[in-house]
């Protein structure tokens, strides 16, 4: 009654994620950051390729975060996904830290059996590159983003 069975992210996982999202990143020919977190926000893989621009692996970090405790794809949205104007997403990562929750996306949740087990964040390219990349590497692993 009070304890509860919960899948997790493994290891392996988290790398084969990242392989697929560096694949997919050379294959767009850009330099990504990528970072992959358990369901509590704690990394689990963090990668900046050769060319990646340092402030990436900060961006990348806070999107898988913010993925993981939203449990949705990273945008311009709030907690409960009502649209936000400039003023309340800074309000809002100023709030919950800016390290927590950002507005950028490029930022899924893991999903399996409607469970997040942890989140994945790109940077690196274009708002809509990034994103594809941490959906396709979701789905590397047999999980759902949304």
């Amino acid at each position: 009654m009070y304890i509860k069975d919960a899948k997790r992210l493994t290891y392996e996982g988290a790398r084969k994620m990242m392989a697929t999202a560096l694949e997919k990143a050379r294959e767009a020919k850009i330099a990504i950051s990528c970072c992959i977190v358990d369901a509590g926000g704690h990394v689990v893989a963090l990668d900046r390729m050769d060319g990646g621009r340092f402030h990436t692996l900060h961006s990348a970090s806070t999107k898988a975060v913010c993925a993981a405790s939203t449990r949705r794809v990273t945008s311009a949205q709030g907690a409960v996904g009502q649209p936000l104007d400039v003023a309340h997403a800074l309000g809002l990562a100023l709030a919950a830290g800016p390290e927590r929750w950002t507005a950028m996306e490029g930022g899924a949740p893991v999903i399996v059996a409607g469970e997040c087990i942890g989140g994945i964040g790109v940077s690196g390219g274009d708002w809509a590159t990034d994103e594809r990349i941490a959906r396709e590497a979701v789905e590397a692993i047999g999980a759902s983003w949304k």
